[in-house]
């Protein structure tokens, strides 16, 4: 697969080589799949799939409806898999590996399945949309059974929103496809700052209110 670049044509290789590869063998099926893979394996990164598929739909290689619909599809085939493994998991067994987790007990974790019975599904709705997130959410979601036909709806609604910007993005910008992934480090940043910032809130509060119950 050849994709142009500001300085011409250039050879593709990696991950999108490898992409590249799979949509021009199989199209929208084929975007459906690496997709689906994301879901389950986060290091292959969406943001370079859909904005390249968005490319080769410009190309006219594939019908950039039919991309965005195998890409949702597949989005939503990858969350019923962790969606899966969560309700394997369970309540009970999540509980007995937070007795083994440094600064997380069961208390705490039923007040956050308390929280996620209130508000699971605006979490999973605009997980989607949030780098890692996206693909996380699932997990608690079958952890805590949340109905599988809203759990469906939320995550097509939220994928389908995320697949399309990044599928237009790569059919607007064309051979400068590659200048969508930017879009989505500023929001990787933000997250992961963020996650920072609550982990280290989470851990001292923990410390201080084990000295407190010490003293």
């Amino acid at each position: 697969m050849i994709a142009g670049g500001g300085q011409g044509q250039q050879e593709l290789n990696g991950i999108a080589g490898w992409a590249a590869d799979v949509i021009d063998a199989l199209g929208a099926v084929g975007v459906g799949l690496l997709i689906a893979l994301e879901n389950i394996f986060p290091p292959l990164p969406s943001e370079v799939v859909l904005p390249l598929a968005g490319f080769t739909a410009s190309e006219g290689k594939v019908n950039v409806v039919a991309v965005i619909v195998g890409a949702t599809a597949g989005s939503l085939l990858g969350a019923l898999v962790l969606y899966g493994l969560g309700a394997w998991l369970g309540h009970e067994r999540a509980c007995r590996l937070a007795d083994l987790l440094p600064f997380v007990d069961t208390a705490e974790l039923d007040r956050a399945t308390a929280w996620f019975a209130d508000h699971g599904g605006k979490t999973v709705l605009f997980g989607r949309v949030v780098p890692v997130v996206r693909s996380l959410v699932s997990v608690p979601a079958g952890i805590e059974r949340m109905p599988l036909t809203r759990f469906c709806l939320y995550t097509a609604i939220g994928s389908g929103v995320w697949n399309t910007l990044f599928v237009l993005l790569g059919y607007v910008l064309g051979e400068r496809w590659t200048q969508a992934e930017k879009f989505a480090n500023w929001a990787t940043y933000a997250v992961l700052a963020l996650a920072v910032l609550w982990t280290v809130k989470f851990v001292v509060g923990r410390m201080r209110a084990r000295a407190r119950s010490s003293a």
